[in-house]
């Protein structure tokens, strides 16, 4: 299938008037279609996420959405070199400030078009600019496990550079796995480009 371009994509934020399209979205995922139809638009009326409909320009057709919300990452979770890099500078917070990516779902019909890596691009992009306006360093999101492989959200996330946030050491295995990308990289290279 061919790629997506971000020019043929229109971003709107989650209002009233969109009640009847967001019942068009296709998931091999019911809880992500339930949570877009039944609880993003109550959430973000009380702040506490705000949810994004993305629009194929050409036919108005609603491709997926992805829903941020504000963090943090626990520092004694990270990584320990990363983890030393923190302590060495005197940062002996015990977390950091994160968006983090509470639903991300692109509707059936889309899949493999490029839509879930624009959608981190773009959450990378909400990242950098609220690092400027009150702080932020990791966008954070519980990846989901799926014993098909093909649709294991894990794989996907680590091409992005995102890693382990802990390890699972209970003897009972969580369908998530906890994921965090520092975004410091991404500001330093806006810093030098500019």
């Amino acid at each position: 299938m061919e790629k997506i371009n971000p020019e043929e994509i229109r971003i709107e934020k989650l209002n009233e008037a969109h009640e009847n399209i967001t019942k068009e979205i296709k998931s091999y995922e019911p809880e992500l279609v339930n949570f877009l139809v039944e609880d993003a638009l109550n959430q973000q009326k009380r702040k506490i996420s705000v949810t994004y409909l993305w629009f194929l320009r050409k036919t108005n057709e609603l491709l997926g959405y992805i829903t941020l919300t504000p963090d943090c990452v626990k520092l004694k979770n990270i990584n320990p070199d990363l983890c030393q890099i923190f302590k060495d500078k005197g940062i002996t917070y015990r977390s950091l400030p994160a968006l983090k990516i509470g639903r991300l779902c692109v509707d059936d019909r889309f899949q493999k078009r490029g839509i879930g890596s624009l959608m981190i691009q773009f959450s990378i992009s909400k990242a950098k600019i609220i690092s400027q306006e009150v702080g932020c360093r990791f966008i954070y999101l519980d990846a989901k496990r799926n014993k098909d492989k093909s649709k294991d959200a894990i794989h996907f996330y680590k091409k992005f550079g995102f890693e382990m946030y802990k390890e699972d050491k209970g003897k009972k295995k969580s369908k998530e796995t906890p994921l965090y990308l520092d975004i410091w990289p991404y500001i330093q290279e806006e810093l030098t480009n500019n």
